[in-house]
């Protein structure tokens, strides 16, 4: 089960690896790999990175206060960002994403052979697309349409919900808030028509659970159980 990150932990470790400067390395400057180009990897501080059509990076993405883009069909290592986005287009391919204070946005098709973590952002990953291990956040909504999930998905304080089929093989976790969030607020919990949580709904907190009678759930615990979430018909609550 993903735990809540340490932030400074994370940082401190993704500047260490900026200072390893692959071939595309920059501070105070974008990076842009063309469609089609084969690289050893590309870091920046204060910068952007694009990773065109195509291209082959064969180390790791990393930016330090600048988003990431990866285009369609690119294949990259790791890909990590503190204070900025992250948009993966459709048949991408990595080892894992993650990042601090930014969003995580992943289309179609899409296969991460590792991870995908995010501290204080959304994260959506879309249609037909894999992560085979876990995917979770501290704060901000995980949205799973018609994708999979090889391990856990796991959120403190947001929202989370599977549409169009989608599947996680692990537990659907949500923790309790440490001391350091005093954020009261009740997540909102949607398990869609046709979606499927092999493992349990482990919930650490109360949260408005909805249950599609479609959809399939290997049980609830903690908190809460079965009889205390709202069964629904029909496309989405």
């Amino acid at each position: 089960m993903m735990r809540t990150v340490n932030r400074s932990a994370a940082l401190t470790a993704l500047v260490s690896l900026l200072l390893a400067l692959p071939a595309h390395a920059s501070v105070n400057k974008s990076i842009k790999i063309d469609a089609g180009e084969s690289s050893d990897g590309a870091s920046t501080v204060n910068g952007k990175i694009s990773v065109g059509a195509g291209a082959t990076v064969a180390g790791d993405v990393t930016s330090v206060n600048g988003s990431i883009r990866i285009d369609e069909g690119a294949t990259v290592a790791d890909a990590e960002t503190v204070n900025g986005g992250l948009r993966v287009a459709d048949k991408v391919r990595s080892h894992s994403l993650s990042t601090v204070n930014g969003s995580i946005d992943v289309a179609s098709d899409v296969v991460v052979d590792g991870a995908v973590t995010a501290v204080n952002g959304r994260i959506t990953v879309g249609g037909g697309s894999k992560v085979a291990n876990d995917l979770g956040n501290v704060n901000g909504d995980i949205e799973l349409d018609g994708s999979e999930i090889g391990g856990d998905v796991s959120t403190v304080m947001g929202d989370v919900e599977l549409a169009d089929g989608a599947v996680i093989m692990g537990d659907l976790i949500v923790e309790k808030p440490g001391g350091w969030n005093s954020n009261k607020r009740t997540p909102r919990i949607v398990i869609g028509p046709g979606s499927r949580v092999e493992g349990v709904i482990r919930l650490e907190r109360e949260v408005k659970l909805y249950i599609s009678e479609s959809a399939e759930v290997g049980g609830v615990e903690g908190e809460m159980t079965m009889d205390d979430s709202v069964r629904f018909s029909g496309k989405r609550h």
